[in-house]
């Protein structure tokens, strides 16, 4: 029997849901504040044609008030967002505050949530990694594959197969840059030594941009422009699966809605969504049979435990909250000194390196981006030199430099925490979130990064001193954990199927049921596990 589903959010995890659940014939009613993309700018430029074609390259580029400058402020970081992207970023007027300790969140309320600056990065969980889940690497398998056929994601069977379970409609991998290609072809002479002396392989990213057209979407075309929006929408974002969810008769799409909790009877069923018009201002009521939240593990999060502030008085503490720690090492590749850097090409990262540790569940994960077109102020200013001879070096050694992004596993402890502060059931209360780094974080990181330097090393490359930053607790993305699906029902986690166990017509499809965060990207299992409810639980 067809049901109205009502979901809260339009990220990755939301639009595959709800494509999912529309091909088996449900009504789809989508909740969102949808801050909209900008349109493409002369798609048919290269980056550097945009620099010398456009009216105003500054703008477009930096911002007209210089937004997209990343400032010398010491802490290190060398990601920054161009002002194209500052949609994904821009809160509602009237947003909860927030009240944070030890980590330092983003959100979005976009339509497409996060992944529209998302990097591409689609590694499926192994078993080991799936462990602590109810269900095995077998039972997602479909669902990747799924998600792998809508969107579109390249990559190679090699020796990161290992670590990354081989699925099907794997597309092939996209041409490499000149430095990653010696960075293969480097790997491939060194290999013995990395594989048995430091348990590290190398491999090609699994990621979700097409190296040949698909549907209505052209291949990659080698521009450069991936940082500042990709104009073919070659590079997936979920923007493009929300655009085939308004092709569907049975889709509503609610833009410029503000959630704010949900109104519940005796018997724990949801009667409505109490959310707020963004354009008038006036309280609304949305009614459905089932209830989905996939506004992010944050807001997700929030919605929950205000609507059991509201329907009860009770305040509530979601313990588990985890995130990926990512520490950036930029490196040089000496063989590369002096040779012209190459703009028209992928822009994000194309291979990837995996190292074992004694329990497969603590894999690290280390993505490989070659500097092309990104942004090179930060690395420019983060030089421990004066700016000209910062500069000077810069254009000579460019063409060599890279920077490894380490991904570390991160587990469910009750000192990691969401919960609200304040409030009362008409008050708006604050958002609070507490995150303390595991005891033995600085020994593994110590242990982790000399492991990483001896294996650029052996690649060619060195780690100037001084340059590598540990990003704070927040800056990955990674949310999840705070409401774990479990075969042992209990108060404030989820069933297998990501049913909420405290509302009977409540589910979770993003990061908030995960109950182990591997060290892997976890975009394309949030869309492959969506996908996986949609079929089970509908």
């Amino acid at each position: 029997m067809a049901q109205h589903l009502v979901v809260v959010g339009s990220g990755a995890s939301a639009v595959h849901f709800a494509l999912s659940v529309l091909e088996k014939g449900h009504k789809v009613t989508m909740i969102d504040v949808g801050h909209a993309p900008p349109q493409p700018v002369s798609p048919g430029l290269t980056f550097n044609e945009l620099k010398t074609k456009l009216d105003d390259p500054v703008g477009y580029f930096l911002g007209r008030r210089y937004e997209g400058v990343v400032h010398a402020d010491g802490d290190g970081e060398y990601y920054g967002f161009p002002p194209s992207k500052t949609y994904v970023f821009t809160p509602p007027d009237d947003d909860i505050d927030l009240n944070t300790t030890g980590f330092e969140p983003l959100r979005s309320f976009a339509q497409g949530g996060l992944a529209q600056t998302w990097t591409g990065g689609s590694y499926p969980l192994n078993d080991a990694e799936l462990a602590d889940y109810p269900f095995s690497y077998k039972d997602l398998q479909p669902y990747y594959e799924q998600v792998a056929r809508r969107v579109g994601i390249s990559g190679d069977d090699d020796d990161l197969s290992r670590f990354f379970p081989t699925h099907d409609h794997l597309l092939p991998g996209l041409e490499l840059d000149e430095h990653s290609q010696l960075l293969a072809d480097t790997y491939r002479n060194a290999k013995h030594k990395l594989n048995n002396g430091f348990h590290a392989y190398l491999g090609r990213s699994r990621i979700a941009t097409l190296s040949r057209d698909q549907d209505n979407r052209k291949a990659c075309s080698y521009t450069g422009r991936c940082l500042w929006g990709c104009p073919s929408q070659s590079l997936y974002t979920p923007s493009i699966s929300l655009g085939q969810c308004n092709n569907h008769p049975n889709f509503t799409y609610m833009s410029r809605v503000y959630a704010s909790h949900f109104v519940y009877d005796d018997h724990k069923q949801i009667k409505h969504l109490v959310a707020r018009s963004l354009a008038d201002g006036q309280v609304i009521e949305v009614k459905g049979d089932s209830f989905i939240l996939a506004a992010g593990t944050l807001c997700s999060s929030y919605i929950f435990m205000a609507s059991l502030l509201h329907g009860e008085g009770r305040l509530v503490r979601l313990p588990g909250l985890m995130d990926n720690r990512q520490l950036l090492v930029p490196f040089l590749n000496l063989a590369m000194i002096g040779k012209p850097f190459q703009p028209d090409s992928y822009q994000y990262h194309q291979l990837a390196m995996g190292i074992e540790t004694p329990d497969p569940k603590h894999y690290v994960h280390c993505q490989i981006t070659t500097l092309k077109t990104a942004l090179a102020q930060p690395i420019i200013t983060s030089m421990p030199l004066n700016l000209r001879t910062a500069s000077f070096l810069f254009r000579n050694l460019r063409s060599g430099l890279g920077i490894l992004n380490i991904n570390l596993h991160d587990t469910r402890r009750d000192d990691n925490f969401l919960t609200l502060d304040g409030g009362s059931r008409s008050d708006q209360p604050r958002l609070a979130i507490n995150y303390t780094p595991p005891h033995d974080e600085p020994q593994r990181l110590k242990r982790t990064l000399h492991t990483v330097k001896k294996c650029l090393w052996q690649l060619g490359c060195v780690v100037p001193p001084g340059m590598t930053y540990t990003r704070p607790m927040g800056a990955s993305v990674h949310y999840a954990g705070t409401i774990p699906m479990s075969d042992n029902p209990a108060p404030l986690t989820a069933s297998p199927t990501c049913r909420s166990n405290d509302l009977g017509n409540l589910y979770f499809v993003d990061g908030t049921t995960l109950p182990f965060l591997p060290a892997k990207n976890l975009t394309f299992t949030l869309m492959a596990n969506a996908a996986r409810v949609a079929d089970q639980a509908f």
